[in-house]
């Protein structure tokens, strides 16, 4: 089987836009599940309620792989599959490599997704001397200091930073002078890499903040819902009453 270091996915795939890129893997999650349950053809419609898009995106997408269905059939389930691992370079083994083997180094070392989906984790590196020789998920922990030998043995192109966001970028020019040019960035910081490199970035915390912010919508959504026809919201009230002068006038001229 082929290595992540010598073989690219097929040139074709740069002439696919990024946002349809980034949906393929949704895609294809959708794809999976319907082969595992057997089922041989799929309408647009179905898939893209599926993958959670509309289905005029979803055939203009499938249209840069070369994939437009049959008229009353549908799309052929194996087929895509194959076609889209292809072009996301599933088919290909890729050696990655996760640096920084705390909780979530270890969890993510731990995830069994990965083999299944043509990543295999070749290496976990740590900095602390008391994490080296450690098994985690039947990988031995290696130290940093054996980095770049690492990476060049295992003929790595993509990286895993799970480390502190203090050592982040150093362990980001680590990876990129050993020959890495793709980097998956836990870390809450953003990395500053050369040209021909690319980044990921997964940041829970902001994943985290805009889910709360739909919460707080929802609520306030709900609340409004609840008062009585043509009841203003207690807050609103309250704000007309911060607004107006100690006798009840409203300013002429409202502060800044």
């Amino acid at each position: 089987m082929a290595t992540g270091r010598t073989h690219r996915p097929a040139t074709r795939s740069r002439g696919i836009p990024e946002a349809t890129v980034a949906r393929l893997p949704l895609y294809l999650r959708a794809l999976t599940a319907l082969s595992e349950r057997s089922v041989p053809t799929v309408s647009s419609e179905e898939l893209a309620a599926a993958a959670g898009v509309n289905s005029a995106k979803l055939r203009k997408d499938f249209s840069y792989l070369g994939s437009y269905g049959t008229r009353g059939v549908g799309y052929d389930v194996e087929y895509l599959v194959y076609q889209i691992s292809r072009e996301l370079g599933l088919t290909q083994d890729w050696p990655v490599v996760i640096v920084g083997i705390g909780n979530l180094g270890a969890a993510l070392a731990n995830y069994g997704g990965f083999a299944s989906r043509g990543f295999r984790v070749a290496a976990l590196i740590d900095a602390d001397p008391e994490m080296a020789g450690k098994q985690v998920a039947g990988i031995t922990v290696q130290h940093s200091d054996e980095m770049e030998r690492i990476i060049s043995d295992n003929g790595v192109s993509i990286g895993v930073i799970t480390t502190p966001p203090g050592v982040a970028q150093q362990v980001c020019d680590r990876l990129v002078a050993a020959g890495v040019t793709s980097i998956l960035n836990f870390a809450p910081t953003v990395l500053s890499v050369p040209d021909g490199v690319d980044v990921r970035k997964v940041d829970l915390s902001i994943e985290l903040q805009i889910l709360a912010f739909h919460e707080q919508r929802k609520a306030g959504e709900e609340a409004a819902n609840a008062l009585p026809d043509g009841a203003v919201p207690a807050s609103v009230t309250r704000k007309e009453s911060a607004d107006k002068g100690p006798d009840g006038d409203v300013p002429a001229v409202m502060p800044a």
